[in-house]
């Protein structure tokens, strides 16, 4: 093995010339010999080295100041950035955990235009969107966790399997509607004007081409007295749930996930039916989307990656004490 003089040797080409040098003995040696070319202690290579393999090794995994990035997706009738609901828990973990990226998607350019979105942008738009979005964002590209509420929460399981990059590491889904709803007793703020016209439409017809193409409610209505023509017209729900045509790459992009972890609220007011909330209109493991595992539920629930979890309150409503002690050690 030859070596240029010390005072030549360029050192931003470390990694190439390690990578470039064959040499044989133990390790000690292997160290002795590159640390002749690179001028430094066979101690102190040894460390270089090791600390490059830590970086290969967890780099990919967490961001440079050792946070995984969150992404969040709120709910219906709410915005990207509202203080008293987004803006307040993006402002919470990043508290509790310092130097962490947070983004809660907007979908639209204003406030007011990612509220109506959530009622009347086609969902299937709205989640490639959201995938170009995060395929966009540098600090997303080794990898993310994702934060769901309310029917943000399917969404983002849907973002989970059409776009496996950048990958998803955990999908916590807050009060979403994973098996679909079939009433919505009332809406949150000053939506409820909204909700009584967009109950008359799914009353009327909820999988007309109509009703299904531009009301975003529609796209996970699940009646259950009307199967066959919820699994035909759904246009969103019935293909995320592996209802029409087996997509085995759904299986295997949920399957990559590290948890799926689903909250139910004991006293939701808001959805109907509540089970939903956990994928148990009928108890998960009686379903046949189970038992068939066309999802991978029961292979993520066998290898302890399925998480069910609840709240005593109403439609997302927790404690902080609550968050920190169920959701935050899924973000770390």
């Amino acid at each position: 093995m030859s070596c240029a003089h010390p005072d030549h040797v360029v050192r931003p080409r470390v990694v190439y010339i390690y990578s470039s040098v064959s040499v044989s003995g133990d390790s000690d040696e292997v160290a002795v010999k590159l640390s002749v070319c690179l001028n430094m202690s066979a101690s102190d290579l040894q460390l270089l080295l090791a600390s490059c393999l830590f970086f290969a090794v967890f780099g990919s995994v967490r961001g440079a100041n050792g946070t995984v990035p969150l992404v969040l997706w709120h709910g219906m009738g709410d915005s990207c950035c509202n203080p008293l609901s987004m803006g307040a828990v993006k402002k919470m973990v990043e508290i509790k955990i310092p130097g962490i990226y947070v983004l809660s998607l907007e979908i639209g350019k204003t406030v007011v235009e990612d509220t109506e979105n959530g009622f009347f942008m086609n969902v299937n738009d709205q989640v490639s969107l959201v995938c170009d979005t995060l395929a966009r964002d540098p600090q997303l590209k080794e990898g993310y966790n994702a934060m769901g509420f309310s029917q943000g929460g399917q969404f983002l399981r849907a973002v989970a399997q059409r776009c496996p990059s950048p990958p998803m590491r955990n999908l916590i889904s807050i009060g979403g509607q994973h098996q679909g709803v079939y009433g919505l007793p009332h809406c949150p703020g000053q939506s409820s004007h909204i909700c009584d016209w967009i109950r008359k439409m799914l009353n009327s017809g909820a999988y007309t081409g109509m009703v299904q193409n531009h009301l975003v409610q529609a796209q996970y209505w699940h009646d259950p007295l009307n199967e066959e023509l919820y699994r035909n017209h759904s246009l969103f729900l019935a293909d995320i749930n592996q209802e029409r045509v087996l997509n085995e790459s759904y299986k295997k992009n949920l399957q990559a996930l590290r948890s799926f972890v689903m909250v139910k609220f004991l006293r939701d007011s808001m959805v109907e039916p509540i089970d939903s909330e956990a994928k148990e209109t009928e108890t998960l493991q009686e379903s046949a989307l189970y038992k068939e595992d066309r999802l991978g539920l029961q292979a993520l629930d066998k290898a302890g990656k399925l998480v069910f979890l609840s709240s005593d309150g109403d439609h997302l409503q927790f404690t902080d004490a609550w968050f920190n002690t169920n959701i935050l050690p899924y973000l770390h």
